[in-house]
Formats: C-alpha cells, structure tokens, sequence
C-alpha cells in the first residue's frame, strides 16, 4: 500500500503544529493516495520514526516522504534521510521515496505580493522592503534568498528591496531592520516563513518596539496556506511518487 509521509519542522509553539497539520490536510486531498501521516523533524509529535510506524502499522510498504521545507538545506540533506535511514533498518522491505523542498519558485514569490498587497502597504519610493529568511549555512540558502528578493523586485516593480536572516548568515534581522528604519521613512517587513512560531513572535515584538519609538513599519502574513503554497507542496508529493526509491547512499540524496 502507497502512503506519504510529511515531515515538517516543528516548533515549540502550539499553534505552528496546528497551523502546520490544517495546511498538510488540504494538501493531502489533492493527492490520490490511500493513507497519509503527519510527523515532525523537532519539538513537536509524533517525531518520524513514528510517523513511519504508524503507516506501516496501517500496510504502508511505499512511503512517500514529503520535507515541508522551503529551501535545500541541512534538514534536507543530512537530518531527513539519517532518520529515514532508521527507519529503513527497522523496515526493510518498506521502500521510501523522497521528494524535495519547494525551491525558489514564481508561484511562492507570487504569495509574497499577495501578502504586501493584503496588508494595504503602498510600496513609493519612501518604502523599504525587507525580506527576511530564517536563514542557513548551506551555501545555497543566501544564493536562492537573493533570487527571491530578485524576483519579488521585478514582480511589485520595486527596487528598495534587501535580505536579512533569523540565523546562522548576515545580515541578521536586527541589523537589517535598524539600517532599514534609519535609511527609510516606511519600512515593511516580509517574512519567508511557512507558520507561525518564535521567529514570527520575535519578528512581531521588534516590530513593535519600532513603532513606539515612533517608526513606520508593518510586518505582512507569513506564507501559511496561501492556495498556491498547498499546490506547489501537491505537485511536490506528485513528482516524488514517479522516482525511484532511496537507496540510503548520501550520494543518491
């Protein structure tokens, strides 16, 4: 029996897990698969492990292994397959396919304009973007979140536009939004996040305090469950079920 597992983050804060769960449900009646699990790669359950157990313990031996990742990175490429390959060891005769993170794609940058436009801010030429990743040492996370803003910049015609990260890459988000806010009289702030969670909160408080020093600054919506969010994860799951299955070698991931 054909089932697909999706591995999201996961976080400490409830409501991403929820957030998370609601978004993959709507994902998943786009698929033509007779089972399906939800699972977390951190701080949430069930971890993978179990998400795998309780779809073989359903008759699960194909398991797509759906990452809800944004960009190729760590996550993907080291801390998915080192569980599934633990899961391979506790079932060998379960095959697992693997699909891929969403990459930069024209449709997610698209959610982003949405997002701006939704938040009523009206990009002049007073107006600073500033796009914020959660950030990577992968060196291709600074590569694909400068493509983005690229494409945000020709998409809403509009060249103040910068990057700025949560972690592990420079500039971070304080530096980035104190240069924005000295630079610039209105500054809006555009997460490249999936849900919400402590990065969404921080975002949100130093917002704040920006404002009751007196600054014009906004925060649009994170991606969250935008249509075009749901469809690009469903074509993703779509492609993963015509590979071939893993063969647990680094190389093949």
């Amino acid at each position: 029996m054909e089932a697909v597992l999706y591995i999201s983050h996961g976080s400490r804060k409830k409501e991403a897990a929820s957030e998370a769960v609601q978004f993959l449900q709507s994902v998943h009646q786009k698929i033509n698969s007779t089972d399906f699990e939800i699972c977390f790669l951190e701080l949430a359950r069930p971890d993978v492990l179990e998400g795998v157990e309780r779809l073989v313990k359903r008759g699960a031996d194909q398991i797509v292994v759906q990452p809800v990742l944004l960009l190729s990175a760590g996550h993907y490429f080291k801390d998915i397959p080192d569980e599934l390959a633990k899961a391979k060891s506790r079932y060998p005769d379960v095959h697992f396919y693997y699909g891929k993170p969403l990459g930069v794609q024209d449709r997610i940058v698209d959610v982003l304009v949405d997002r701006i436009h939704e938040s009523g801010a009206a990009l002049d030429e007073d107006t600073h973007l500033l796009l914020v990743g959660r950030g990577s040492r992968h060196p291709d996370t600074k590569r694909s979140m400068e493509t983005i803003a690229d494409r945000l910049g020709e998409k809403t015609a509009h060249s103040n536009i910068s990057v700025c990260y949560l972690a592990a890459l420079d500039p971070r988000f304080d530096e980035g939004l104190q240069h924005s806010l000295q630079k610039s009289q209105k500054t809006v702030i555009v997460p490249y996040l999936w849900f919400t969670g402590l990065l969404v909160d921080s975002i949100d408080r130093k917002v704040e305090t920006a404002r009751q020093n007196g600054h014009d600054v906004r925060v649009v919506h994170y991606l969250n469950d935008h249509p075009h969010m749901i469809e690009a994860v469903a074509d993703e799951v779509k492609e993963a079920i015509k590979k071939e299955p893993l063969l647990f070698e680094r190389h093949s991931l």
